[in-house]
């Protein structure tokens, strides 16, 4: 295995253990208060790594700036909310819903129907109940619309991505922390009260950032480097199942059959669009050049 690869799956498993530690948090600061303290001392890694004062910030860049805080804030509180009612696997599973719409809108391939009828297939089984059930979703529904609400917004927050992709990196990812964590601070203080600024609460709030932000986004930016970005693309879709192993490891959140199917479906359904889009985005690339 390439250095880059193992870099991207340790990215994503410190992920899913810092969401697994920060869904243990709930039952103190409840998930808008562990929201608070991931994008608060995210944005402090977040400045320490880019030191953005060096950069100059225009108005223009702020109109790109504030709708990708707001995004921020939007996808992590959502599916904070949706973690504290559903598997963390699960969660992932429905919150992908959003990228995966935006991929398969955005490619042309004659295999995005097979794409969408295996992520609708993946969604089904997540959802719909047994025949001997009498309720009308398998799933909390709460937790299900938190988690599809996080989806739009990891959509948004992809197509605002996209707009501002000739803003420095530097600059758009650390006031789009800062804009995301001035939207929260407020409401997540009076939401978890004055148990936010226990000391021990702040450390753990330190780790979850730590495991969730700073060290997933330094082994991201040193994978990039390595890695092909179809081959990227392609591993990140791996997320919702390991998502699903650091919840039963962690959390022992154990998934029944249909589940497992159900995220296996998704999986692969993330995996085949972003395979589909990235090689279309290639040709279309070729064909200009000529």
């Amino acid at each position: 295995m390439s250095l880059g690869a193992l870099a991207l799956i340790l990215s994503i498993i410190s992920l899913c253990v810092g969401t697994s530690f920060a869904k243990s948090l709930f039952d103190s600061l409840g998930p808008i208060g562990t929201t608070t303290l991931r994008l608060v001392f995210s944005t402090c890694f977040m400045w320490l790594f880019w030191r953005p004062w060096r950069l100059a910030l225009t108005r223009s860049d702020l109109a790109s700036v504030i709708p990708y805080g707001v995004c921020m804030v939007g996808m992590n509180s959502f599916f904070y909310l949706a973690i504290g009612k559903l598997p963390l696997g699960v969660a992932i599973d429905i919150q992908f819903s959003g990228p995966l719409t935006i991929a398969v809108l955005s490619s042309r391939s004659k295999y995005d129907f097979l794409w969408v009828l295996l992520a609708l297939s993946g969604l089904y089984l997540l959802l719909w109940p047994s025949a001997e059930s009498d309720e009308l979703f398998s799933l909390d529904l709460s937790g299900i619309v938190f988690a599809l609400i996080g989806g739009v917004f990891w959509a948004c927050y992809i197509l605002v991505g996209q707009r501002a992709r000739m803003i420095h990196p530097g600059l758009i990812t650390s006031y789009g922390f800062v804009t995301a964590s001035l939207i929260i601070l407020p409401i997540g203080i009076i939401a978890a009260g004055p148990v936010i600024f226990n000391p021990n609460i702040l450390l753990y709030g330190l780790g979850i950032a730590l495991l969730s932000s700073a060290i997933p986004f330094t082994l991201e930016i040193f994978s990039l480097r390595i890695l092909p970005l179809k081959t990227f693309s392609i591993m990140v879709s791996l997320e919702p199942a390991i998502g699903a192993l650091t919840g039963i490891i962690i959390l022992n959140e154990m998934l029944e059959a249909r589940e497992w199917i159900a995220v296996l479906l998704i999986v692969f359904a993330a995996i085949g669009t972003t395979a589909t889009t990235v090689q279309n985005s290639r040709r279309t690339k070729s064909k200009s050049q000529k």
